[in-house]
């Protein structure tokens, strides 16, 4: 370990010809941080802007951050990043993940890595201690995630940490998905892209921790975060008694409600949030009680490598499309009169997975399947479907205006972001509707908005002033908490039921990367390094062709279709001006309305109000001239 708070070194691998080469980590680590600062540098440095999804040319790239290794913070994900087919446009994406893997790659000595190319047959890499070995995956090709893993962890040791493929991403499903160790599931359709490289897994294993500049400072803060933050994971229908057991990821230090549980051979798989509500409602419409096909289903997607969000989407889907007529079993080849039944999803996974017949269709996505099916197909996307990349409804912007330019900016759905607005609105919902426990008042909520988002218009929810502001800032601090890399479900620390206003601290996560570093870091200057990595990426996608300003749109329903209902807020009550109550039912993502907030919007990104393009002057301001330069060089620049 080189630095405080890193590895020494980022590790690129091209599998065309074997070539592997190691770069220093402080030539990244400045101006990005690690996670998806790093990755995205990477990618901008390594790929032709012309590459295609499964060209050996894209890369696809793993990095930690420098919390990671660290417990007491929630630090221990990592992001794997590329370009993916999982939505309408190829386009840059990115993953999120938990548990070991991680870690064990910064254990490995490396806190980053770069694979490119296409092997000539299938492999996997091997990387311990500083080492790094391209080895034979023939025998592992065509088996589910989790019985690769099994085998390789036999080879290894336990010790080892497993990053594999499915069946899913080796016939390249465009939703299709990574796994790691303890369950950790890696979305955004860049499954697909390892199984184009011919990479079924990547193991990793090392005794390289990292060190803190002031331990006793980060043990301090550690005591502070967990103080914060205890008490504050949702309890929901994941938790299944007598089966399951808590399960936190591995160097979190905090805990949460995610689960897991064991079949009768000892494997444990999870049992948690969307992940589990993908087939439950169906399931349990069939079954008329719970049954533990849910829990099946989960082990299916996960074990062939199928994106749980798209899952859940494509499947409301064709059960609309069933009851209206659209789609018959004759046509499909599915059991769609046992919709919800064991039988119905195991043959879906399977005929997705191995793309046969109507599942050659659906593997591109539903979306593009719709348009082959007809008008009405298409129109019953809006049922389900809440993104290009074809992933389910959940935190809507015709009732959270802050998400429609989160979601309008970015290739997928970045549930990362979504959570920061829409979390704090669910704990005033409670709060609001006499929910035993809750503190998130009206005052809490907008001491939020003003202390986090720009001001009190962010905890308005019946207007669109002071929403385009609370997009930028929610992402730069995303951007940040994704490089640094902190856990989704407590950072940042908007509440707690432990302070005396009930208000958390902006500052944490600036505090936590200083005596991680010894470097001090403001927080302004830490979400600067924020909006930093969110320019470097808009710069990737413009670069292949996001357009700008044209680029920047929601799926057209959210415009045109009222707005009816939402499972955690049946009658869309939201908090109004001055503290009144009102409701969003009925309500759309205007469309003159949203082009202002683009306006707005882009004026505080210091980007060009009409094209929705970047400026030299900003990119100069972020310490970007080469961006800046190469999109000079291609037109992509004001």
């Amino acid at each position: 370990m080189s630095e405080f708070g890193y590895a020494g070194e980022i590790l690129s691998v091209d599998l065309s010809d074997g070539h592997v080469a190691a770069m220093p980590t402080s030539d990244y680590a400045g101006r990005f941080l690690g996670g998806r600062g790093i990755a995205a540098r990477l990618y901008w440095e390594l790929v032709p802007a012309g590459a295609g999804v499964f060209d050996p040319e894209n890369c696809l790239v793993c990095a930690s951050g420098p919390a990671a290794g660290f417990p007491g913070f929630a630090g221990g994900r990592w992001v794997i990043c590329g370009k993916s087919a999982a939505g309408e446009r190829e386009a840059f994406s990115y993953a999120n993940l938990g548990d070991r893997w991680g870690i064990r790659l910064k254990y490995a000595g490396y806190n980053a890595l770069a694979v490119r190319g296409k092997a000539d047959r299938p492999v996997y890499l091997l990387i311990k201690n500083g080492k790094m070995e391209i080895k034979d995956a023939t025998a592992l090709w065509g088996r589910t995630s989790f019985d690769a893993a099994d085998i390789l962890k036999s080879e290894h040791g336990k010790g080892a940490a497993v990053l594999t493929i499915g069946p899913a991403a080796e016939n390249l499903v465009s939703f299709a998905t990574v796994l790691a160790d303890g369950g950790a599931s890696g979305s955004g359709g860049l499954g697909s892209v390892m199984g184009s490289k011919r990479l079924k897994a990547i193991v990793v294993d090392g005794a390289g921790k990292p060190r803190a500049a002031d331990p006793e400072r980060l043990s301090r803060l550690a005591r502070t975060v967990s103080e914060l933050v205890r008490g504050t994971a949702p309890a929901l229908d994941w938790i299944i008694p007598g089966l399951t057991r808590n399960q936190a990821c591995y160097g979190c230090g905090i805990g949460c409600t995610r689960q897991s549980y064991a079949d009768g051979s000892g494997r444990r798989y999870k049992s948690f949030c969307q992940a589990t509500d993908a087939y439950r409602r169906p399931a349990e419409k069939y079954y008329g009680k719970w049954s533990d096909v849910v829990l099946m289903a989960v082990r299916l997607f996960d074990g062939y490598g199928l994106d749980t969000a798209v899952m859940q989407a494509m499947i409301e889907w064709l059960i609309r499309c069933c009851k209206e007529g659209v789609i018959t079993e004759e046509m499909t080849g599915l059991p769609l009169a046992k919709i919800g039944s064991a039988e119905f999803i195991e043959t879906l996974v399977k005929m997705i997975s191995y793309r046969e017949g109507f599942g050659d269709l659906l593997a591109r996505g539903t979306i593009k399947a719709s348009r082959s099916v007809g008008k009405r197909a298409e129109e019953l996307i809006s049922y389900s479907t809440m993104t290009s990349a074809n992933e389910a409804k959940d935190y809507d912007p015709r009732l959270i205006l802050h998400n429609a330019l989160l979601l309008a900016t970015e290739p997928r759905r970045p549930i990362q972001q979504l959570h920061e607005a829409s979390t704090a609105f669910i704990g005033w919902l409670a709060w609001h509707n006499g929910q035993e426990g809750a503190f998130l008042s009206d005052k809490v909520f907008r001491t939020i908005a003003e202390t986090f988002w720009g001001g009190p218009a962010a905890a308005d929810f019946s207007t669109y002033d002071g929403k385009a502001l609370a997009a930028k800032k929610i992402q730069d601090r995303t951007y940040a908490k994704e490089s640094l890399v902190l856990c989704d479900l407590y950072w940042p620390v908007l509440c707690s039921a432990h302070t005396a206003d009930h208000v958390g601290n902006p500052t944490l996560e600036s505090q936590v990367l200083s005596a991680i570093t010894g470097k001090e870091i403001e927080a302004a200057e830490l979400d600067r390094i924020g909006e930093r990595v969110f320019n470097l990426q808009r710069a990737i996608m413009v670069r292949q062709g996001w357009g700008g300003r044209s680029g920047d749109r929601l799926l057209d329903f959210l415009h045109d279709e009222p707005l009816q209902y939402l499972r955690f807020d049946r009658d869309c009550i939201v908090l109004g001006r001055d503290g009144q109550i009102a409701s969003r039912k009925g309500a759309v993502v205007d469309r003159v309305e949203f082009e202002k907030m683009k306006d707005e919007y882009y004026r505080l990104r210091g980007w060009d109000v009409g094209t929705g393009l970047q400026t030299e002057a900003r990119l100069a301001w972020l310490q970007l001239e080469d961006v800046s330069r190469d999109l000079a060089g291609r037109g992509l620049l004001k």
